[in-house]
């Protein structure tokens, strides 16, 4: 989808704009505390790695757990929240609530979660009897209908189907039809052939396999089923657009008439899968990634009923393992947890069972997750910071050199027209059609898929809600939406360390204030600045300026891509383009910002023998602290369009003149790019 979690697992908040010189005794401590000598390794020079100097204390002193693959900053964010989620939940889970209301949906459903007892007894019983509808498929017809019914579960079997922004008409909602059907995420995994790919493969083979023996079926059935699964999915994966291919938004808009897109191909009837779908009468669609659509016509047509059946059944199973038994939870970590992060052991049943909650009932534990642990002063607070960084990414925009006037003048227009959302959404949702009951935890999960889908099927063809959310108040992240020009910061972002209302304006602006830019920045990277003002896919560049920025980009994208995350795997620098243009126009907007905001101000004193420039960069740096499996790493690097924390560090610092002024960066020292091969683009 279009919407993006633009800085992910990271937490950010609000800056205090009082003069540090002009503070109390005790904010002038807890500023000093807000770069913690502890956290660093001095012994490392800033101009050798600036990441461990900065973070190598925190690393030294954060160990691994044996439940996580990385941890970080912001994971220890995420679980102070998941704490403060748990006393609100076992405070609701504690008082009997009135047979309805969200109270009872929301403690009925965690303890669910809990119950280790019945889930262990219920076994797969909870999906037997749709597991025998599969079985009992015969025709094309039988197939299409379970294709439709187990994506309005929550699956993505073959393909996935979802609501939202017409790119070329943002004001209206349109049915969007994307490329998927691959468990393990990702096309590489089944096409490359390196050692460690293929060590994977087999692994997959192995979990697949046994999640068909905890079923019941047979070693004969076992195997034949097996192979089905990984025929079409192998499959699928040649068929399947390329991560930097699903970069390019003109390629994957391919919006068509309801009839024309059945001239591509009839893997499916689409007659059916429409009407079961609850979209008869489908007059157009976006089909995204137009080929994959044809060429699953082929696919389609060159496997057996039998074998779609148990592609289907394993969609089920899979999706469905989680909730189930211990045995299929073990078998689901031992796959997804062990063999492709690293983890060593699964989170406690608590934090799963919250997560889950989190899930089917966001908003309203949102609720009371603001309500609690969210004042308004913040939000209040966080809009003005917002204003400050707008008016410095619009200084920056008309001091461009390489940027003609006219498109300027474009760039300024949407600046102005971002929407700007704060901590909570106006309206909560309604939860009233949503069933929770005492059957069985995937039941409840399961009903819960299909409430969400209705609700996002409820809009098709309808005019766009621009004051809908597409995250919690609880999460720790932030977004931008090309499709609506907005950017978006829920409340469990703005806290601290992100944000630390008694720090000085140096470091809030290092940290939440490159937060903010870095949202900014991405309604102008590489994807979302061919989004106009409005939200529409639209080209508002002249040639020349889209020649100059491309220029641009590409040294960017080659500076990432020589550098070697683990053993010879590199980075790839055109994937993770976006994220590493809003990196960088995040520290380069928010650092004007903070200069903006010293004018006619005493010149900050150091605090605790930092500059105030140095307190900036060392804020930053302070985000992306963190210890990561090298599985991990391998992972992230082929599946997320972020760049890893050490290079959201080093590479995006190696750019930006400030730094090396503050930290007095010379030529020789590792971090010390020269500067006709540094590149700035916002």
């Amino acid at each position: 989808m279009k919407k993006r979690n633009l800085f992910p697992l990271l937490a950010a908040g609000l800056v205090g704009l009082a003069s540090c010189g002009d503070t109390p005794k005790e904010t002038q401590e807890a500023a000093v505390k807000a770069i913690d000598i502890a956290n660093m390794d001095t012994t490392v020079a800033p101009g050798t790695d600036f990441y461990r100097y900065a973070c190598g204390g925190w690393m030294k002193n954060n160990p691994l757990r044996p439940e996580y693959a990385r941890f970080g900053t912001f994971d220890k964010l995420r679980e102070n929240n998941q704490e403060q989620l748990r006393v609100l939940v076992d405070s609701v889970s504690q008082v009997t609530q009135e047979p309805g209301s969200l109270g009872e949906k929301i403690s009925m459903l965690y303890k669910m979660g809990l119950d280790s007892a019945k889930l262990n007894e219920d076994g797969f019983a909870p999906i037997e009897e749709e597991l025998r509808q599969i079985h009992g498929l015969t025709t094309k017809a039988d197939v299409t209908r379970m294709v439709a019914q187990l994506q309005k579960e929550g699956m993505s079997p073959l393909f996935s189907l979802y609501v939202s922004a017409d790119e070329k008409n943002s004001s209206m909602n349109i049915v969007q039809l994307y490329q998927g059907g691959l468990a393990m995420g990702d096309r590489d995994y089944y096409l490359q052939d390196d050692e460690q790919t293929k060590r994977i493969r087999e692994a997959y083979k192995e979990y697949v396999s046994k999640l068909f023996t905890l079923a019941g079926m047979t070693p004969e059935q076992v195997d034949m089923a097996t192979g089905a699964v990984i025929k079409i999915e192998q499959a699928i994966a040649e068929a399947s657009y390329s991560r930097e291919a699903l970069r390019d938004s003109e390629k994957n808009y391919n919006k068509m008439s309801y009839d024309e897109f059945k001239k591509l191909g009839s893997p499916l009837d689409w007659d059916i899968y429409f009407e079961t779908m609850g979209l008869s009468g489908i007059q157009e669609l976006d089909a995204k990634q137009v080929d994959y659509f044809k060429a699953l016509d082929k696919i389609m047509a060159s496997t057996t009923v039998e074998e779609q059946k148990s592609y289907l059944g394993f969609n089920l199973l899979d999706k469905a393992a989680s909730y189930l038994s211990d045995d299929f939870v073990d078998a689901s970590f031992e796959f997804y947890g062990r063999v492709l992060s690293g983890t060593e052991e699964q989170k406690p049943r608590w934090k799963r069972a919250l997560e889950t909650v989190n899930g089917a009932l966001g908003e309203a534990v949102g609720e009371m997750y603001v309500e609690r642990y969210f004042p308004a002063t913040s939000k209040e607070r966080m809009l003005t910071l917002v204003n400050n960084l707008k008016v410095a990414l619009g200084e920056r925009i008309n001091a461009l050199a390489w940027m003609g006037d006219s498109t300027k003048l474009k760039a300024i227009e949407k600046l102005n027209a971002f929407t700007v959302k704060i901590g909570y959404p106006d309206k909560w949702r309604d939860y009233s059609a949503l069933e929770i009951k005492n059957d069985s935890y995937w039941a409840n999960v399961r009903r819960a898929n299909l409430f969400e889908m209705a609700y996002q099927l409820a809009d098709a063809g309808k005019p766009v809600d621009k004051s809908r959310w597409f995250m919690t108040p609880q999460t720790v992240n932030a977004y931008y939406n090309p499709a609506s020009n907005e950017i978006c910061f829920p409340a469990g972002i703005l806290q601290p360390p992100f944000f630390n209302p008694a720090a000085d304006d140096a470091v809030n602006y290092g940290a939440i204030g490159v937060v903010i830019g870095h949202e900014m920045t991405h309604g102008f990277d590489d994807q979302g600045r061919h989004y106009d003002k409005d939200g529409n896919l639209v080209n508002w560049w002249t040639e020349e300026d889209s020649e100059r920025f491309t220029e641009r980009a590409g040294i960017l994208v080659e500076q990432y891509n020589n550098i070697i995350v683990a053993d010879t795997v590199h980075a790839n620098g055109e994937y993770t383009l976006g994220e590493n243009i809003a990196d960088q126009g995040g520290l380069l907007i928010a650092y004007q910002a903070y200069q903006n905001s010293l004018k006619g101000k005493e010149q900050p004193r150091p605090i605790d023998g930092f500059t105030d420039a140095q307190r900036f960069y060392l804020a930053y740096a302070t985000l992306w602290g963190q210890n990561i499996r090298k599985e991990m790493v391998l992972h992230l690097t082929k599946v997320d369009p972020h760049s890893l924390g050490e290079w959201r560090t080093n590479a995006a610092l190696r750019n930006i003149e400030t730094f090396y002024e503050a930290f007095h960066i010379q030529p020789g020292e590792p971090m010390y790019l020269a500067p006709e091969k540094r590149v700035n683009i916002w």
